[in-house]
């Protein structure tokens, strides 16, 4: 047990942020009676995490691999728990925002250092079981997130959407300061400030401009100059780390065309596979008439269950494949499993059979695309390519909802409308997959070295 107590650790820290990007969905309508919130004051509750979580994630593995990545971890562990008191708590909107803020934070300081947590503390057949487990916990933990808030909203109130993190928190932080030995990058140099704070103002822009976009049409004004902004911030970014003797993010690393495309495919995986359900959430509860609990077993549960249950076996049996073969078939499930939901009818159940097939491949994809990423660079690199990974990820998941958001319009049908968006979550599967099987042109089978 004691071998696993790690796993677990990072696992609840992992299950808790990723369940929080998408637990406030069903929630939204009891925030909005008790706060008096408008329509603009729910979309911040709701994206002010994911945008801190996605702008934060970069500079969060690097802090973990200088200082530290337990330390790193808990202090994550508790900006989340103190903030998710704060957001039950919180008596106006505006106090709710910030502390939904507050906690993407930590939520970022988290998700920074498991993937490198995981690559140090485990070996062999049990690194694979390890990120077995994670990926099929990430997976579900996505798509759960709609049933929790569900169950918590219409049994007791939601407030415990978040006060329910604070004893998930306590036990991973007992069982990391027990069980998860300490790292840090072997040549960590001086913590590079200007690339921290170049790149986490330009993935604020572009991740806000990727929110505004589902709303205001991607060639509005505060889009375009957001847009803009964003990618000449990136601009800026790459010029200071070229020049930095201590970059944030080795940028040599992308010189490797297997590391760009598992990256990219990562970033088109969450697109795929989770990105649509709040679209489908809305549908089930708006046009079917099913409540809060209904709509998150029946969106939620099929995919969820299906990556819990594939993800364990992917992780420990299917590490000693060719990485091209198995994260490119989990992907082609996947965007099987998207096109299958566009047969939209008036049952729910309609969509079950293809949120099998998602699960299943997302079940697959996680856990061998994350060992397949640090198999690509030193290990003392693992806390930046983890950051940069679960950047991705996390960008990819605005990206597809606001791709999905400008969609899904409601202008003919809802029916109609998410049947588009399943085939556009579909074709990103089916891209991932196509990058997959070019880029990666071997067989990874461990660390190699950059530069």
């Amino acid at each position: 047990m004691r071998k696993w107590s790690p796993l677990i650790a990072v696992c609840l820290g992992t299950f808790l942020l990723l369940v929080d990007v998408t637990i406030v969905i069903v929630a939204l309508p009891s925030i909005a009676g008790h706060l008096k919130a408008g329509p603009h004051d729910l979309t911040w509750i709701l994206d002010g995490y994911a945008l801190a979580l996605a702008a934060l994630l970069l500079g969060a593995g690097a802090l973990a691999d200088r200082y530290g990545r337990r330390r790193t971890y808990v202090i994550g562990l508790v900006i989340f728990a103190l903030s998710s008191l704060l957001c039950a708590l919180a008596p106006t909107v505006p106090a709710l925002i910030a502390a939904r803020v507050v906690q993407g934070v930590g939520g970022a300081a988290m998700f920074a250092t498991t993937v490198a947590i995981l690559n140090v503390t485990y070996q062999g057949r049990d690194r694979g079981t390890a990120f077995g487990v994670w990926g099929a916990v990430s997976g579900a933990a996505t798509a759960a997130g709609p049933l929790a808030g569900g169950l918590l909203t219409e049994h007791l109130d939601w407030r415990w959407i978040f006060l329910v993190n604070l004893p998930v928190c306590v036990a991973a932080v007992w069982f990391t300061l027990r069980t998860v030995t300490e790292s840090r990058a072997e040549r960590a140099g001086r913590f590079d400030i200007p690339g921290t704070v170049t790149f986490t103002l330009a993935a604020t822009a572009i991740v806000y401009a990727l929110i505004r976009a589902a709303a205001d049409g991607w060639t509005s004004p505060a889009v375009l100059g957001l847009l803009t902004a964003g990618f000449a911030g990136i601009a800026v970014f790459v010029l200071v780390e070229r020049r930095s003797e201590h970059p944030m993010l080795d940028l040599d690393l992308f010189r490797r065309l297997p590391f760009t495309g598992l990256i990219v495919a990562a970033f088109l995986c969450q697109a795929a596979a989770f990105a649509y359900l709040p679209f489908t959430t809305t549908w089930l509860q708006q046009v079917l008439g099913y409540g809060p609990v209904d709509a998150g077993l029946l969106g939620a549960l099929p995919l969820s269950g299906a990556a819990l249950l594939v993800g364990v076996f992917a992780g420990r049996h299917l590490q000693g494949f060719d990485p091209r073969i198995t994260i490119s078939g989990g992907l082609l499930a996947i965007a099987a499993g998207a096109f299958a939901q566009t047969i939209v009818s008036d049952s729910a159940f309609a969509l079950i059979p293809g949120l099998i097939l998602v699960g299943l491949g997302s079940g697959v994809v996680m856990p061998v695309l994350s060992s397949a990423v640090l198999a690509e660079v030193p290990r003392d690199r693992s806390g930046m390519a983890g950051g940069a990974l679960n950047t991705f990820r996390q960008l990819g998941f605005a990206f597809g909802v606001a791709i999905y958001g400008t969609v899904f319009r409601e202008q003919n049908s809802y029916a109609a409308d998410l049947s588009r968006v399943t085939v556009l979550a579909g074709v990103f599967g089916l891209v991932a997959a196509f990058i997959v099987v070019v880029a990666v042109r071997r067989r990874v089978t461990g660390p190699v070295k950059i530069g």
